[in-house]
């Protein structure tokens, strides 16, 4: 072996923080295994080390397991010693591609819009054949037990009249739901995914720490961990026989298939909480893989007891939902009145079998650590057999005598609420009582005397210890395992062959013993090696033939559609209003100093009021200018009472956070900023004491201006003009067409054609000053100031060219009812068509009423056809049986 330099020593069983020295790096490989031995600190006392299959404390040097050893040895093969010292590029790259695919995990702590990017460590957890038969069995019987309890407990309830459950357990819980009793789901099968942590104890056994059975979270980020850390070892990846995980994502979602009625014809949805959810990427990244819509509870509507999907053309039948919703907000009509992630009615379709529910709501209940001292005698009851894989010991204080006979070793335990939403306690989250404080331990007894029940006592678990990079080293972490039992279909549930393994952030992590996401724990890639052949299933879309791309279509669900619409009219209203403030604030200036017309400042004032710009009681500028001018620009930043210029900018981001799968990178990030840095831009000014407040406050409108100029610059250039974008389109048309016409109409009703800085504020509105001057130079003329603001078609800004290109783009996005779509765009004006005599004559008192009228008329229409968009394709109101596919 040669000597060689790194940035910390691989070699110091102390920690990593000792100071840099010499280590050995294996040249000519005479022994791999000696040197990553050497290079691995060894596990904390009363841990099981993953590494050497060795109990930390022992004097044995040991040898790393049989599953590791292949490991280092492929891959100092494959890249010498310079491999080890590229460890650190690898975990680099890890953590680029992260970055890269957006994975992200929402901490609730740090807020609903900061996002942290998913923890990924660099090197695999390595599980053998025969180890990981002993899991599978295990786990599969624990799945087959869970359901056997629910279709028991919502049907005959032998277990509570024998016994073997308490009631008080089972009927007590906030998530035993009364509705579904004596409700049995397709095929009898209440549980389609069922997750189970389980932890390495100090003598390699494994043990339950507990189950996640309502709504199971992981997949997608097993999924994501897979792609990433396979391609960082890829010759070890192969040449180990790592078993592939696309076999059990498509026996899920052809269980879900089988068991509906239409088989597999069944139309299969992800039914995610939203964006705000921590796990919101993962079910986003699902949805995609599994090739199946991503869809909100306002996305679904159930009619006649079937459960249908609503898109922009039309309702489209749903046989079959993956939910990520918790049980209690499945259905306000049953469950919580007050839920907006549910779907009305969900339950009667899936009691009347129009529906599979993945997973069955209802099943809550058994992720109680209450339980879990039960469920030995409920497997001999119900399997009769012994339960395979065992749980860590548990006291439910609920029992008379545990509370007493513990109380006094409270240390000695981890103690975790029996029921969700606890008073006493928050969550599942359970807490480390030799850790905590003598007060502290002293209020938590305290606590437990008062509601025993709602506690539960855990002997303290000691999981295994599993060696991540660390800066040149190899640092044993706590480590708990997620294994994920899919259902088939045909009565049987199969364990997906890897799962998603949780590692503490410190070596010192034992503040959490459950290795919660939430606190910080990162997550490793799990390979489970296999003497057999590597299962050759594929995910991946066949290639599409021409047939199929003939009738390729992209599925626009209302929720996405109605989302898109308001994009676009937020964006054009906070232009629009942007325009007007900056216009009206200049006009308030000059008023100060040469003096504006009053005309101008009464129609400012009216449009001012119509756009939320400042609120009904401020007093009009011909009353008081200045407390006009001080109440437009501090309503400027207000969110609340005023649709202002910061409102629509966070409707803006609203809508374009719930359109994140839909929008670009570079597109969401403009829409994020611009709300973002008009606030600090404006709160800046207020605060600096300015000695021009009204001048900083221009640049800060013009600088969001061309911060929009560039979101709609995306919105024409850089995105897929499908049916979305035409109704993205379509919504900026219409907020376009109602504000300048009602513009104009309030310019002429106030006659400011007839003034120099009338005529001047109304070319500003249209933001066609510049195509004026080039076209008719100094004129102040009604007849062009027309021609170029109600009838030019090459004037994206005039009324004809809006107008025109709205119709032309709602008739193509209503295609599909084009009876519909015409009698609905029939009564849309055409301002290109108007003759520009009659528009520019006068009535004998000198007034436009003929333009006036057509003008109001404009807005009137283009609101109209808002409504009807929004009945025809967003609330789908009409009649049941307008379908397009069933």
């Amino acid at each position: 072996m040669s000597v060689s330099l790194l940035s910390s020593s691989p070699l110091n069983p102390a920690g990593s923080s000792a100071q840099p020295q010499q280590s050995l790096l294996p040249d000519e490989l005479p022994d791999a295994l000696a040197f990553v031995q050497a290079a691995a600190q060894r596990s904390d006392d009363g841990h099981f080390d993953e590494l050497h299959a060795q109990p930390a404390g022992t004097p044995e040097a040991g040898t790393p397991r049989p599953e590791i050893a292949p490991l280092w040895q492929r891959f100092f093969r494959a890249n010498g010693s310079a491999g080890w010292l590229d460890l650190a590029n690898r975990a680099a790259r890890v953590q680029r591609r992260v970055r890269e695919d957006g994975a992200t995990y929402n901490v609730y702590d740090d807020g609903p819009s900061v996002p942290r990017a998913w923890p990924l460590e660099l090197l695999p957890m390595l599980i053998g054949p025969e180890e990981w038969a002993g899991i599978e069995a295990g786990v599969q019987q624990r799945t087959k037990l869970m359901n056997a309890a629910m279709s028991d407990v919502y049907g005959e309830r032998l277990l509570l009249e024998e016994g073997l459950l308490p009631p008080s357990l089972v009927l007590g819980h906030p998530q035993y739901l009364r509705p579904l009793h004596g409700c049995v789901p397709p095929g009898g099968v209440h549980l389609h995914v069922a997750a189970f942590d389980l932890a390495r104890g100090p003598d390699g056994g494994w043990w339950v720490l507990g189950q996640r059975t309502q709504a199971p979270s992981g997949l997608g980020y097993l999924l994501e961990n897979r792609l990433i850390i396979s391609q960082q070892f890829p010759e070890a990846f192969g040449e180990l026989k790592v078993q592939r995980l696309a076999a059990s994502f498509q026996a899920l979602l052809h269980g879900v298939m089988r068991l509906s009625k239409a088989g597999e014809r069944a139309r299969v949805v992800l039914l995610t909480p939203g964006p705000h959810n921590e796990t919101y990427f993962e079910q986003v990244f699902l949805a995609r893989y599994l090739g199946i819509t991503l869809v909100e509870g306002g996305d679904l509507t159930v009619r006649a007891n079937r459960l249908y999907l609503k898109t922009l053309h039309g309702m489209e039948r749903v046989h079959g939902v993956l939910r990520r919703v918790d049980d209690e907000f499945l259905d306000p009509l049953e469950l919580r009145s007050d839920s907006a992630l549910g779907v009305p009615g969900l339950l009667q379709a899936l009691r009347a079998g129009e529906v599979v529910v993945a997973n069955s709501p209802g099943s809550g209940w058994l992720e109680s650590p209450g339980l879990a001292a039960f469920w030995p005698a409920v497997c001999e009851r119900l399997l009769g057999e012994d339960l395979l894989l065992p749980t860590t010991t548990t006291w439910w204080c609920g029992e008379a005598s545990v509370w007493q006979r513990h109380q006094a070793r409270l240390e000695e335990f981890v103690v975790a609420p029996t029921f969700p939403s606890s008073e006493t306690t928050t969550g599942f989250t359970p807490v480390l009582m030799a850790t905590q404080a003598p007060s502290a331990r002293a209020a938590l007894a305290g606590r437990i005397e008062a509601d025993p029940p709602a506690h539960t006592l855990l002997s303290r678990a000691r999981p295994s210890q599993l060696p991540v990079w660390r800066e040149g080293a190899l640092e044993p972490r706590t480590a708990v395992l997620r294994v994920f039992a899919i259902a088939d279909g045909a009565g049987g549930w199969r364990v997906m062959p890897g799962g998603l393994t949780r590692v503490a952030h410190r070596r010192d992590g034992i503040h959490d013993p459950w290795l919660s996401m939430q606190r910080g724990s990162a997550s490793v890639d799990t390979w489970v090696l296999t003497d057999g052949a590597v299962d050759p299933t594929t995910l991946l879309p066949p290639p599409l033939s021409v047939d199929d791309l003939a009738g390729w279509h992209r599925t626009v669900t209302s929720r996405s559609a109605e989302n898109l619409f308001w994009l676009g009219r937020y964006t054009e209203r906070a232009e629009n209003l942007l325009r007007l403030a900056r216009l009206t604030l200049e006009a308030l200036s000059g008023s100060m100093l040469h003096g504006a017309s009053p005309a101008v400042l009464q129609v400012l004032d009216v449009l001012a009021r119509r756009h939320g710009l400042v609120s009904a009681g401020v007093p009009s500028p011909a009353q008081s200018l200045r407390v006009f001018e001080r109440s437009l620009v501090h309503s400027l930043g207000e969110t609340r009472g005023v649709t202002s210029v910061a409102f629509n900018l966070q409707a803006l981001q609203g809508c374009a956070q719930a359109l994140r799968e839909r929008l670009s990178q570079e597109h969401w990030k403009l829409i994020n900023e611009v709300g973002e840095n008009f606030q600090q831009h404006l709160a800046s000014v207020f605060e600096s004491g300015s000695a021009e407040p009204l001048s900083d406050v221009l640049g800060v409108l013009n600088r969001a201006a061309t911060h929009l100029a560039a979101i709609t610059g995306a919105q024409t250039d850089r995105m897929t003009r499908d049916d979305g974008w035409r109704l993205l389109s379509v919504g900026r048309q219409i907020e376009r067409l109602d504000f300048l016409s009602h513009a104009l109409a309030t310019g002429f009703e106030h006659g400011l054609p007839e003034r120099d800085d009338g005529f001047a504020l109304l070319l500003g509105l249209f933001d066609s000053t510049i195509t004026y001057r080039a076209q008719f130079q100094a004129r102040r003329e009604v007849p062009p100031l027309l021609q170029l603001l109600v009838r030019d078609l090459d004037n994206p800004r005039s009324l004809g060219w809006v107008a025109q290109t709205l119709r032309g783009r709602f008739l193509k996005l209503a295609r599909h009812e084009a009876a519909w779509a015409a009698e609905v765009a029939a009564p849309l004006p055409t301002p290109e068509s108007w003759p520009l005599a009659e528009l520019a004559a006068c009535d004998e008192d000198g007034s436009h009423t003929a333009l006036i009228t057509a003008l109001r008329d404009c807005s009137e229409q283009a609101l109209a056809l808002s409504d009807a968009i929004g009945r025809k394709m967003f609330s789908h109101v009409g009649a049941v049986d307008h379908l397009v596919w069933q």
